[in-house]
């Protein structure tokens, strides 16, 4: 009986709101916020992408950018509803604008969960992120939100003057990853924005870049902890402990750290610098807080600290200027005019396309007398080492090959001439018999008799 009596009661509920006025004018509005909605993303969604295509060089502005301008019909939904809201509310019928504000309270948690999701790349994440803000939102819409803060307040521990319950601590945990990650968003597009600036060295790009980086996650940890009521002097305790962690055992990274803005602010090295340090020689791809990022000639990258910059001896190919000097070395043969050699090794290496003729020409000296050539040196120009310094070389080499080849002068090779000498006046009775003597010995003791006995003849 009670569960008819109950079903009846929920039936007649439903028969009432159904048949009320203000609910069919609610759904009316909604219908047509929502086709209205419709209509305006329509025309201007073509709008927005044309002029998000022109957009270049910052990816995470133009995820942003795709994420709400795909979900305009929504967003203009949710302005729709909130001024039917307001309206409702002004006119006095508070009790009769249930439905809009339902549906605004959905529609609306739809909208940023969509765009979070969409924003972010970690697809776990935005699973987990889609899963907890829907569950809040059912409970929120149920009202059951108020009931479950109390249950989560409730479940506390008292660290002497400290409270801790486990509100605090999700409220702290949820605002402080939501507005860091805010804040590295805001980050990467204010540095792609910087980089795209011609107006800045590339080191100075990179180092604004990273202290705007780091001065918006410092502004964002901050804002988290006041909002959930954390006492900002408790992290002088923190400190203490960091510092103390930092004489043990986390040298190296503050080393590298302090290493990596001491270069930025110096300009040593940069972005796109040639650089030989070691056995590696490569160029710079990217400079980190505590790395630098080198690709040599092969593909590998190398990730190496920035307190070897500092500590250990840098070659930087391009520091002050983009030009390197290269020197070929070669002979020829002494049957040639080392003068004629000159002028056609220079005239070679004038054919090649990466040697700056018109910077500095190129020169060729002879060198020494060598012991089966005359040598040279060529010397000359390239502004691109970052292209690679041997195969430069072997452009040049090939060149004066060619070159030499047309003209009539040859390359030598070593030539080594060996004079054997043994007196023929040496009897044959000195060199004894021996029976492990092999053939060849043999015979060139038959040969050795035949020349004394032709002599005595």
């Amino acid at each position: 009986m009670e569960f008819v009596k109950t079903f009846n009661a929920a039936g007649n509920w439903l028969q009432a709101f159904l048949l009320n006025e203000w609910t069919l004018y609610q759904s009316a509005l909604i219908v047509v916020g929502y086709l209205l909605s419709g209509f305006l993303a329509r025309r201007i969604e073509p709008v927005l992408e044309s002029r998000a295509r022109t957009i270049k060089g910052n990816p995470d502005l133009l995820r942003v950018i795709i994420a709400f301008m795909r979900r305009l019909r929504w967003l203009f939904l949710i302005l729709w509803l909130w001024v039917v809201d307001v309206v409702l509310l002004r006119l006095g019928w508070p009790s009769n604008q249930w439905l809009v504000a339902t549906a605004l309270t959905l529609v609306a948690a739809w909208f940023v969960i969509s765009v979070l999701t969409r924003i972010i790349r970690n697809q776990t994440l935005a699973r987990v992120v889609a899963v907890v803000g829907w569950l809040y939102f059912a409970l929120y819409a149920l009202g059951l939100d108020r009931a479950l803060l109390a249950a989560l307040d409730g479940m506390a521990v008292n660290l002497g003057a400290v409270r801790l319950s486990m509100l605090l601590v999700l409220k702290a945990v949820i605002l402080s990853v939501a507005l860091v990650w805010l804040a590295v968003l805001v980050g990467n597009m204010s540095s792609n924005w910087i980089q795209k600036s011609a107006d800045l060295t590339p080191s100075l790009k990179v180092l604004i870049s990273k202290l705007v980086k780091i001065g918006l996650v410092i502004f964002a940890g901050t804002i988290a902890l006041s909002a959930t009521g954390v006492d900002l002097t408790a992290l002088t305790v923190f400190s203490g402990a960091v510092g103390v962690g930092v004489g043990f055992g986390l040298q190296k990274v503050v080393s590298n750290f302090i290493s990596g803005i001491i270069i930025l602010l110096d300009k040593s090295i940069k972005p796109g610098d040639t650089i030989t340090l070691g056995e590696t020689f490569g160029s710079i791809r990217d400079l980190r807080s505590r790395f630098v990022s080198v690709i040599t000639r092969d593909g590998k990258e190398f990730l190496i600290p920035n307190e070897d910059f500092i500590s250990q001896q840098v070659v930087n190919w391009s520091f002050s200027s983009d030009y390197v000097r290269i020197e070929v070395s070669f002979g020829t043969s002494y049957d040639s005019d080392p003068h004629e050699v000159v002028r056609i090794a220079i005239e070679a290496a004038k054919t090649i396309p990466r040697i700056a003729s018109t910077y500095k020409h190129p020169v060729c000296w002879m060198t020494a007398f060598g012991d089966s050539s005359l040598d040279f040196k060529l010397r000359f120009w390239i502004s691109d080492p970052s292209n690679g310094l041997t195969n430069i070389r072997g452009e040049v080499l090939v060149a004066l090959w060619d070159a030499f080849k047309a003209a009539g002068i040859s390359v030598p090779f070593p030539h080594r001439e060996i004079i054997m000498k043994y007196p023929v006046e040496i009897a044959v009775g000195r060199l004894p018999q021996r029976p492990d003597d092999d053939r060849a010995t043999k015979s060139f003791r038959r040969s050795l008799r035949e020349v004394e006995t032709g002599n005595k003849s």
